[in-house]
């Protein structure tokens, strides 16, 4: 497949994430940690389904052949899936306590900034424009998240921690998808993420009580409860994080985080479109700028290059 075909890849993702918002802000009736838990399990179930099929087929040139190799898979998997639950139940969270779906997409964006700034971790090295396009961000943030008193909502703090667990997902990313499979990976990934909500679900969600239990079936006993989870489920966590890993690796991370980044326009789209949701001139200014940032972030940071 030509670089072209992997852009259309990062495309089709941040198309699914941004509209995924709507379905996580619909989907938050029996709780934001029921919902994440569940997604969780069922793109779980899907993906190792897709590798046995991929393995059968003969398509799965990464397949573990060794203990070495599974434990690096396993590895990469459970360092991938810690950042995705806090990433994904942050995020779900933040719907919870009230941020819009677009207002959302744009804080999640701010992943693609903090990118650069994580990586001083490891060794590399900033230049002063993408410490420029930081200060923007935050300039961008103020707009969106300050309201009066120059308070900032619970909400959107809460989102700006999911985008700080999606930064250091990518990064992990980076490292392993090129040396393991990747359709196990995403699976590995989806399965941790599924343990690790069950903890807030049973204890928040739930209230570690029979009638929570009670309540949280009752609510997905409807069909129309079904709609938003299966969206997030099978697209978002399913396809959307699989084509991530696939095609993060396949062509210039400049172009590929660029591209991821389209996830905040389609968000906004989708928010105004299916919800309804109008932001302030204000707010509109602030995600401008934000898009502003990450997009000249992305043009001067790139490890591969």
């Amino acid at each position: 497949m030509a670089n072209l075909g992997y852009s259309f890849l990062l495309v089709l993702a941040a198309f699914i994430w941004g509209t995924t918002f709507v379905a996580q802000a619909e989907g938050n009736s029996a709780g934001p940690f029921v919902f994440t838990c569940v997604r969780n399990f069922v793109a779980t179930f899907l993906l190792f389904g897709l590798a046995r099929i991929l393995d059968f087929a003969g398509k799965s040139p990464r397949k573990p052949k060794n203990s070495a190799d599974t434990k690096k898979l396993w590895k990469a998997g459970i360092l991938c899936g810690i950042a995705l639950a806090f990433g994904t139940n942050f995020q779900q969270l933040g719907l919870y306590l009230g941020t819009s779906a677009g207002k959302s997409g744009f804080l999640t964006t701010c992943y693609i900034v903090l990118v650069p700034v994580l990586s001083v971790l490891i060794g590399k090295k900033i230049s002063p424009k993408n410490w420029l396009c930081v200060g923007l961000t935050l300039v961008g943030l103020y707009l969106l998240c300050i309201k009066e008193g120059f308070s900032i909502q619970l909400s959107d703090g809460v989102l700006l921690l999911c985008a700080l667990s999606f930064a250091t997902q990518i990064l992990i990313v980076d490292k392993y998808g090129t040396e393991v499979d990747n359709v196990r990976l995403s699976a590995i990934q989806c399965l941790v993420a599924c343990v690790m909500s069950a903890f807030p679900m049973f204890l928040v969600d739930m209230k570690s009580s029979v009638e929570g239990l009670a309540s949280a079936v009752e609510v997905y006993s409807h069909a129309k409860a079904w709609i938003p989870l299966l969206y997030a489920a099978v697209l978002s966590s399913g396809v959307a994080f699989t084509l991530q890993i696939v095609a993060q690796n396949k062509i210039r991370p400049t172009v590929a985080s660029l591209l991821m980044s389209l996830e905040s326009v389609f968000a906004v789209l989708a928010g105004w479109a299916v919800l309804g949701e109008r932001l302030s001139t204000q707010e509109a200014l602030g995600c401008i700028i934000m898009a502003v940032a990450v997009v000249l972030a992305q043009i001067n940071f790139s490890s591969k290059d």
